[in-house]
């Protein structure tokens, strides 16, 4: 396993921001680390990172302790932290020759022209850090983490600012390492999860409210999403009749969503209330749970 936590506690004076934390990411593996804001996420990557020790409990990345083996461990993980901390009067090619040296990188050069070309940094290399936008910004944050080749990358909220073109680029980018890398990112958008992620971990309140792959997240959500149309006109109270339904919602002329919390399958129900109201059903289809549905399912 390339990340190992165990009961991880942290506190902050009277604040328990993380409550027996435990899980396990494997190798070449892309988790999505996924909670609302103050669900203790950065702390999370804050403490295997060792920028902060926890206050009980223990972790290991790549086989080293964070709290015995600090050094190894940063040598292990590639780090992009939330607020993006670049020199802004840096030329972008100076910055990652100043990264690649701290690391003390070989052929130092040649790797930083392989992170430019692999970060699509060509036509802004020159350019000053500072007059940069806040997209290719993040690509420079994203070269320095890779510079030294971890075989751990953490990434806090890695596409924030970036225009859709290069949120394409970014995501394809980051599946494309997870072939070859451990990847644990956070995000806030739920479709860069389903489009990259193989497995999803989410945190509330400081503790952890799934621990599964994105398949099976959706599919073990007791949230059915049935969308009906019917021939005829339909009153919201007579749909609200149906056994086991919890919400009716209009979309349309004699179009309706209906929700349903039971673990029953209720287009069986659907269909006993359309014959029973001499209704004809024109098109009826269960929607598979987004990712977006589970996780406000989790964390409300």
């Amino acid at each position: 396993m390339s990340i190992q936590v165990q009961n991880i506690i942290k506190v902050y004076g009277t604040q328990k921001a993380l409550d027996s934390i435990s899980f396990e990411v494997g190798d070449n593996e892309i988790v999505g680390f996924l909670g609302p804001n103050g669900a203790g996420k950065s702390t999370m990557m804050k403490i295997l990172t060792c920028y902060i020790p926890p206050t009980h409990g223990t972790a290991k990345v790549g086989g080293f302790d964070i709290s015995h083996q600090s050094i190894d461990v940063r040598k292990q993980i590639g780090y992009l932290p939330e607020h993006n901390p670049l020199y802004l009067d840096m030329y972008v090619k100076e910055f990652l020759e100043f990264a690649g040296n701290l690391h003390k990188i070989a052929q130092c050069g040649k790797r930083v022209k392989e992170m430019i070309e692999l970060t699509g940094l060509q036509l802004e290399q020159n350019k000053k850090i500072g007059a940069l936008s806040k997209g290719y910004r993040q690509r420079v944050g994203l070269a320095q983490a890779m510079i030294h080749d971890p075989k751990v990358l953490i990434m806090d909220e890695p596409t924030t600012g970036l225009d859709p073109n290069q949120l394409e680029e970014i995501r394809g980018l980051i599946k494309a390492l997870g072939k070859q890398k451990t990847v644990m990112l956070s995000t806030h958008i739920m479709q860069e999860v389903e489009a990259i992620c193989d497995k999803v971990i989410i945190i509330n309140k400081g503790v952890i409210v799934a621990n599964d792959d994105t398949k099976n997240l959706r599919r073990n959500s007791t949230r059915q999403i049935i969308t009906v149309e019917f021939d005829k006109v339909v009153s919201e109270e007579l749909l609200k009749t149906i056994p086991e339904i919890d919400v009716v919602r209009s979309l349309e002329h004699n179009t309706w969503q209906l929700m349903s919390s039971s673990k029953a399958d209720v287009r069986k129900e659907i269909f006993n209330f359309a014959v029973a109201n001499h209704l004809g059903v024109l098109t009826l289809n269960k929607e598979e749970q987004k990712m977006e549905d589970v996780f406000k399912q989790l964390t409300k």
